[in-house]
Formats: C-alpha cells, structure tokens, sequence
C-alpha cells in the first residue's frame, strides 16, 4: 500500500496499492519510443547510455530532460556534464544494444567531436546540452539540460529513427502508410463521393 501526501492539501490523502512491477512494466512498453544514446566527456574518455526516456520540457529556455537509474554510471557521469542526446537511426540498433549494456563485439563506433560533447556518427538527430538541473525522481534522476547546440541528418530522407515499443525494436513503415497519407487518402474519397451527388 502506498500513501499519497498532497502538500497543498495536507488534510488529503490518497491510499493505493502498488502495482505489480512486471505488470506495470508491459503497460508502461505499449507506448512507443524513440531509441537515444546521451553522451557525456569525463577525464578524456567517452561515456554513453542508452535512454528512451527522453523528452522536451521547455522552449523558452530550451529544455530537455533524460531519465537515468541511479544505479548506472552514465547517470554519475552526467551530474554537471555537458551531454549530447544522440536520436538513433533504425539502422543503429546494434548502438543502442552496446550502450544499454549487452557489448557487440563486432560493433565500432565511430564519434565526432561537438561543441559541447561529443556525437556519435550517423544519427538522425543530436541535442547538446549544458547541465541544468538534476531531479531524484524514485530509483531514477531526471537529467535536465539546457539546449546549446542541435543539429539534423543532412540526409533525413533517407533516414528513419529506431523506435522501441513492447520490449522490441521497430521501424517506422513507409510515408504512404501513415496516419496523415491515410486521412488524405480517406478525405480524397469523401470529397469525391459528395460530388458525385
């Protein structure tokens, strides 16, 4: 059972039972992802870590947050770091294996260098950050960084972002097959059944 304290109302209290982990964990994977590597310099060596939980808090100052278990040393390493927010490519899948902690033996990366920290090579997106803020959220911390630099693929058309949804990694499927072709397509024969009238 857990209690719930409302600071603003300290006479409300709210009692819950906790969820089954596992159970939480499936419901929590059926909302689909991108996939990202933060990058941070310590000492001269390059560290990295794989998070999917990644998000943009605010645009004016420009904030982004990425949420580390306090258990990994990237989540160390990046207190009062600049980082970059590396946003995958679907063909990177073998990245973010590597730096979620199963090493692929095979696997090179390549870096290079930013203006704030370093970038890995081939991604569809990069978000350099200058540390803001640190928040203890439970078993994780909210890594806040304020946005210095960003740069997109030169070549986004021929590129597609790694997702992950239920534990798996996913592509997106082609522009015809999404939701706005398919309303264009949908609108397309609504327009012309009522012409046809």
């Amino acid at each position: 059972m857990v209690t719930i304290d409302f600071g603003y109302n300290a006479g409300y209290k709210l009692a819950m039972a906790q969820p089954d982990v596992q159970a939480l964990r499936a419901t929590l994977g059926t909302f689909a992802t991108g996939v990202t590597i933060v990058t941070c310099e310590v000492d001269g060596e390059v560290h990295g870590a794989t998070v999917n939980s990644f998000t943009s808090v605010s645009l004016d100052p420009p904030l982004v947050l990425a949420c580390l278990s306090k258990r990994s040393k990237a989540c160390g390493y990046l207190q009062g770091s600049n980082f970059t927010v590396n946003i995958l490519s679907a063909d990177q899948q073998l990245h973010a294996l590597h730096f979620a902690g199963r090493p692929q033996d095979t696997l090179v990366t390549a870096f290079e260098d930013g203006d704030f920290a370093p970038r890995i090579q081939g991604c569809v997106g990069y978000v350099s950050c200058l540390p803001w803020k640190v928040v203890d959220a439970g078993d994780h911390d909210l890594i806040i960084g304020q946005v210095a630099d960003i740069k997109v693929s030169d070549n986004l058309a021929g590129r597609q972002p790694l997702l992950f949804y239920r534990g798996a990694f996913w592509r997106l499927g082609s522009a015809s097959d999404s939701l706005a072709a398919m309303a264009d397509v949908y609108a397309d024969l609504h327009l012309t059944s009522a012409l046809s009238w």
